[in-house]
This record gives structure tokens, sequence and C-alpha cells, in this order.
């Protein structure tokens, strides 16, 4: 029995096929806040961009025995997996040892085939390829890939933009304003496009958000979510049992991996508004950027900093480090966007309101200068 689920955002649009439900329900679930993903009739689907995923290890074996067969395939690193791709005539195919997963893609047609050992990775791996396939379509409809959270005012869709480098609080603005009347758009990237004279139109990016148990614990949410684990529930399955652990032993002291990286808790969309009772957002229309910082041995406020958009704050080849356009989904256009893209957005956004804040781990006094500064806007 083949399921099929169909995820669209604003005119892109991607089918994902499976001989497995979980897979497609995996994708209804992972975008279905965000973007709209639906189930279909897989005997209906048309001849548009295409993601099948079928648990078959002998085909996942069939792949990878071609990729290795004696041509030198190119070493990437995909999705935090080492991954072999190679030509094999029109087609990109590629095997990830890791995963047990192996890919055939047809860029010409937006085909793009997985194979798998286990069924949960196969989920995980079919989001991603649909995903990558909404942006590589939205790529080359002159959309850009901004690195930022945002937040949508639910009376006339005004949206604030948060940018900043990494720990600058992006996600701590956007959860804290949401948690005050506005609604989440996205916590780390946004896709913007310039439309009309002077607008920028922004949809959504969906990825699990990465909360710090330091921050979860300053929210006050960390009571719900070891509430959630005792009751048999889970977050995404990328989250470190160390996180779990600590969440069910009353732990807020941060984590941290070998190479220095944070370990966070890691929630998927839908437990937004279901667990934390944060509203989200399905589109809008940028009303002004912030450029917040963490301090924690000051009190939070409005700060007299000339700060405004910069290149970096867009993902590019160069920045985007964790789903290069290896199977040619965007076929050829930047991982951010073209060129002139995102100097047109970046151009229209400068004419639009800035405002710095700084922040620190008092939560009420921050919500309430983002508050104060969102009323600005």
């Amino acid at each position: 029995m083949i399921s099929a689920a169909r995820v669209e955002a604003a005119a892109a649009v991607v089918t994902v096929l499976s001989d497995r439900p979980e897979v497609t329900n995996w994708a209804l679930r992972y975008f279905g806040p965000w973007w709209n993903a639906t189930s279909v009739d897989a005997s209906g689907v048309p001849e548009d961009a295409v993601v099948t995923a079928r648990l078959d290890r002998a085909g996942y074996e069939a792949i990878t025995r071609i990729v290795r067969d004696g041509r030198p395939p190119e070493a990437v690193e995909y999705a935090k997996f080492p991954l072999l791709v190679a030509r094999d005539g029109e087609d990109i195919i590629a095997t990830s040892p890791d995963e047990a997963i192996a890919y055939r893609s047809t860029p010409t047609t937006g085909h793009v085939v997985l194979v798998g050992a286990e069924v949960q990775s196969l989920a995980l791996a079919a989001a991603r390829l649909a995903r990558e396939t909404i942006r590589g379509q939205l790529l080359r409809d002159g959309w850009a890939v901004l690195h930022s959270s945002a937040v949508v005012r639910p009376d006339d869709g005004a949206t604030l933009l948060t940018c900043g480098g990494k720990g600058a609080g992006k996600t701590t603005t956007a959860l804290l304003l949401a948690s005050h009347g506005w609604r989440l758009l996205a916590n780390d990237r946004v896709l913007v496009r310039p439309t009309g004279e002077r607008d920028v139109e922004v949809v959504p990016w969906p990825s699990a958000a990465a909360l710090g148990l330091g921050l979860l614990h300053s929210l006050g949410w960390d009571a719900v979510a070891r509430e959630h684990l005792r009751a048999g529930g889970t977050f995404h399955p990328t989250q470190h049992p160390a996180v779990t652990e600590a969440l069910l032993t009353r732990e807020h002291t941060p984590l941290w991996d070998s190479r220095g990286k944070e370990r966070k808790v890691q929630v998927f969309p839908d437990q937004f508004p279901d667990l934390f009772d944060v509203p989200l957002a399905t589109s809008g229309r940028a009303a002004g950027l912030l450029f917040p910082q963490i301090d924690v041995g000051s009190a939070p406020d409005i700060v007299d900093v000339a700060r405004t958009l910069e290149e970096a704050d867009f993902m590019s080849g160069a920045t985007e480090d964790r789903y290069p356009d290896v199977f040619g989904l965007a076929q050829g256009v930047d991982g951010g966007g073209h060129v002139s893209a995102r100097a047109e957005v970046a151009s229209r956004l400068a004419a639009l309101p800035h405002r710095a804040v700084r922040l620190s781990h008092d939560v009420p006094a921050g919500a309430a200068v983002l508050c104060k500064v969102a009323e600005t806007v």
C-alpha cells in the first residue's frame, strides 16, 4: 500500500510517496503546522516534484554498489552524516553508510528516490529531501534564505525579523514575543522574497527548534516538558539521551558535546502550540528588524547600537553547512538564493525600523522590553 503526502509552501510543491505510512505521517507532522501538508491519493499524484522513499535493504545495497563501482565518488557531509556522491548518467546517486540510505536524484524532473534499511532514518531523510525540494523551487523563483527568527502580529501580518550570530538571542526573542501576543513564524531561518514595490514576503523554514536547558527553564517550560516525557511522550529523535535525562531529573545546567556545542531540547513544530501554548503563523510581511544581544550581567533594555543587516545574515553556499545541494534540487542557484534576490531583500529591509535590545536571564524583564519595542513597529 503506497501512501502520499503533498507539501506546499508559497508556489512550491512536492509529494512524498512511500510504502511505509510512517514516512508520510512524519512529513505530515513535520510540515503541517508551517507548510500546507495534506494526505492525498497516491494514485493521482501529478507529474511534478516527487520524493519516493522505500524500505528496501537490497535496493540500498544495489545503489551503494553503483556509487562505489570503479568511479571516484565525492565525499561530503550531509545532515551531519558522511555521504558518497557520484553520477550515473543524468542522475546523481549517493549513499549514506551511517544511515543505511541510498539516493537517486534526477534534477531535470525533480524526482528523488530514497531506499533505506530502517524506517525512522528513512522518514527523517525523506522529510529533509522534501524540504530541500521546496527550497530549490523557491530559490529558483526569486526567494532567499535569511538567518533569522520571526514572529507575526496576528491582526495585520506585520513580521519582526530577529537577526544575529549564534547565541545572540534570536530564538529567545521570538519565543518571548510569541508568548505575549505574537505568533511564531520561525526560530532560526526564514524564506524571504521581494513583492510589490516595497514589501518583503516571509514564509517559515520548518525545522525542529533547539532550546537550551537553561532557556527552557527560564521560560518555565521545563515542567511541561518533564510531564510530557513522563506521560510517554517524546521530542525530536535527534535529541541526545543526556538531555532527556536532564529534563527528567530537573537539571537545567547546559550540557556540551566533545566539540563544545551545547546539547539542547529538540522541539517539533507542532509541540509549540500543543505543549507550550505558543501559536504559529504560516506567512507574514516584514515590518521591522530586531538585533538582540545576551548579557547575563546587565538588565534588559533598549540599546543604542547601529546594527544593520549584513551579507552574513543570509544563508549561502558558504554558510549553509548542513544541507549542501548535492542532489541538484536548486539547479545551480546558491543555497541562500540569487545574489540579486538577496541584494533586493537587503535593500528593502534596510528601510524598515531597526531596534537593538539587550537581554539577560531575567525573562519577565526581557519580555517587557521586547513588547515595548514591538509596539513601535
